[in-house]
């Protein structure tokens, strides 16, 4: 049985994320998503080179959220916004299949489901922003500086909670 496009989503995203991490092979991986997310051989594969694909054109993608997200430096984009931004990316400038709108929706309920909703904020500017400028149009500057206040905002109320439990 072929995976619902959502479900295969997650599994290239947490392959992404895996990746990231660096802390194990890739066939390990897919054996350990295999098993838990109960999904075929087949299903991985399937994955697989979607994850392949994305992963020939990462540096150019990676260049193309640096290059938009001004107020936010892509070193400081946690993990799980930065792969879910890399899917969106290569979901809406390298995956002719998926409509631009499919592609930032899907990647809003990634980072909803995977962070929170303001990183779901910040992740809709970027590729708002992307999908402006790949039609031709001036993406809106305020919209993403915005959207990064709102996250490092939340950074630093979840590094004072932090705090809070150390003092404690």
């Amino acid at each position: 049985m072929t995976l619902p496009q959502k479900k295969l989503r997650e599994v290239v995203f947490q392959m992404l994320y895996s990746s990231d991490l660096g802390l194990a092979e890739s066939k390990d991986i897919n054996d350990l998503l295999m098993k838990e997310l109960e999904i075929s051989k087949k299903n991985i594969t399937l994955a697989q080179e979607r994850y392949d694909d994305l992963k020939n054109d990462l540096s150019e993608i990676d260049n193309l959220i640096t290059q938009t997200s001004h107020s936010y430096a892509f070193n400081r984009i946690h993990r799980v916004e930065k792969n879910v931004l890399r899917l969106g990316v290569y979901e809406l400038l390298f995956d002719e299949e998926i409509p631009p709108k499919v592609a930032i929706a899907e990647a809003m309920r990634l980072a909803r489901k995977f962070s929170s909703p303001e990183s779901a904020n910040f992740v809709n500017a970027i590729l708002d922003a992307l999908f402006q400028e790949s039609v031709g149009e001036t993406a809106n500057e305020e919209v993403l500086k915005q959207s990064s206040e709102a996250l490092k905002e939340t950074e630093k109320l979840a590094e004072e909670a932090i705090q809070q439990q150390k003092d404690d």
